[in-house]
């Protein structure tokens, strides 16, 4: 095994130095030197051959299970000189083939019917409250903040990111109706109806969510404005004014893409205005990590612009305006780290050691993904008519610069 695995480690680092202590003690170096510079400890031959066969799930268990350590260094560096890696051209060759053979089954492994669609949604959003309380902002939005400066606290980014989607949806006049398919734990949609005067129809498939979201809207006297349901979006047939999903097009499935947006055009009113939210990748289609898939999104895949907007040509929809946030995630991700990192002994005891691995694993990864892979999110603006929208983004910086304005002012 430690043949094998000095050869695909000899492929993939190509920069920096990456030490590696196998199960007998010794020790390989591999790289030309310089930096960046971490290493890992392996405490089986178990895991020194999963590591050379399927490395993209083994390195990810094996760090949850305590038979992969990092060595003289965090997690977030031998994960960061691995990604430099694979960014600077490093390939490890059964990763390779595994890339290859996925993109074989990609309509297999993108098929979400209901019922799948909810296990996969209750896999992660029906954990333990609690922990998501931890490391989330206060009004626990579980997606991407936005950092106009980059100096915000992650309270102050999340709410300018809700400012920023409100003005995107042209919240022009009160008593909107607005649909927010996969409306989490309410946050954006009670936004929407407190500060901009709309009435808002929250989905979701998490039980956990729903009654935190119903809860807030009651505490909040809200709940004549707001209202949540657990329900499917393939379920909807009433019209709304404003449509808005944030965080939910990575959970549809590569193969209902075009479901998701007729659904928006069948619910969408003539001269309405809908606001999709999304991670993507900058690079053509791919896969999603297998580690990623089994433990953290069951389902879940980030999709390329290319097969978004191939989509959108097919669904009759007029895309009116895209934007691409680019390290806005990355710098979201890092808050949430470090937050992790301060409760970490309370989320250990809520779950476990290896649930706090395995969060760990995941946070650090993702946050490196946007670093180094590629990754982004983009925020498209839909309609089905062309003049629903202005010409220009004038009205979208006026929308919320005084939204912010009102925010800041004493109450």
């Amino acid at each position: 095994m430690r043949v094998l695995l000095a050869a695909a480690l000899s492929h993939l680092v190509v920069a920096g130095r990456f030490t590696v202590r196998f199960p007998d003690g010794t020790e390989s170096v591999f790289g030309p030197g310089g930096n960046p510079v971490a290493g890992v400890t392996i405490a089986t031959w178990r895991t020194a051959a999963g590591l050379c066969f399927n490395p993209a799930l083994i390195f990810g268990e094996a760090y949850a299970d305590g038979t992969l350590a990092p060595l003289d260094c965090s997690l977030q560096d031998v994960l960061d000189l691995l990604f430099a890696n694979l960014a600077a051209g490093g390939r490890h060759p059964a990763e390779y083939i595994r890339k290859a053979l996925s993109r074989l089954r990609r309509a297999l492994l993108g098929a979400n019917p209901p019922p799948r669609a909810r296990r996969n949604v209750a896999h992660h959003y029906d954990l333990n409250g609690r922990l998501y309380a931890l490391f989330l902002d206060r009004d626990r939005n579980y997606s991407c903040a936005y950092f106009a400066r980059g100096d915000e606290t992650l309270e102050d980014a999340q709410a300018a990111k809700k400012r920023h989607i409100a003005a995107k949806l042209r919240l022009d006049r009160p008593d909107l109706e607005v649909l927010d398919i996969g409306s989490g734990w309410g946050g954006l949609a009670l936004t929407l109806a407190r500060d901009f005067g709309a009435r808002v129809t929250g989905i979701t498939l998490s039980t956990e969510q729903l009654a935190e979201a119903q809860a807030r809207a009651a505490a909040e006297g809200l709940a004549d404005r707001v209202k949540f349901e657990l329900l499917d979006y393939r379920s909807l047939h009433r019209r709304f004014d404003r449509i808005v999903s944030v965080g939910m097009f990575e959970h549809v499935g590569i193969t209902h893409y075009r479901d998701f947006l007729t659904v928006i055009k069948r619910c969408l009113a003539p001269n309405g205005v809908a606001l999709v939210h999304s991670i993507g990748r900058a690079g053509p289609p791919s896969v999603t990590n297998p580690w990623l898939a089994k433990y953290i999104f069951p389902g879940g895949y980030c999709p390329a612009l290319s097969e978004v907007f191939a989509a959108v040509e097919k669904s009759g929809l007029i895309a009116c305006d895209v934007e691409i946030l680019r390290l806005h995630y990355a710098e979201t991700l890092r808050h949430w780290r470090r937050r992790f990192a301060a409760n970490r002994d309370t989320i250990a005891s809520i779950y476990d050691e290896r649930f706090c691995r395995m969060f760990e694993c995941y946070l650090s990864g993702s946050e490196l993904a946007f670093r180094r892979q590629g990754y982004m999110v983009w925020q498209l603006q839909l309609t089905r008519d062309q003049t629903a929208a202005p010409l220009t983004r004038d009205y979208m910086v006026e929308t919320e610069r005084e939204a912010a304005s009102k925010a800041r002012q004493p109450a």
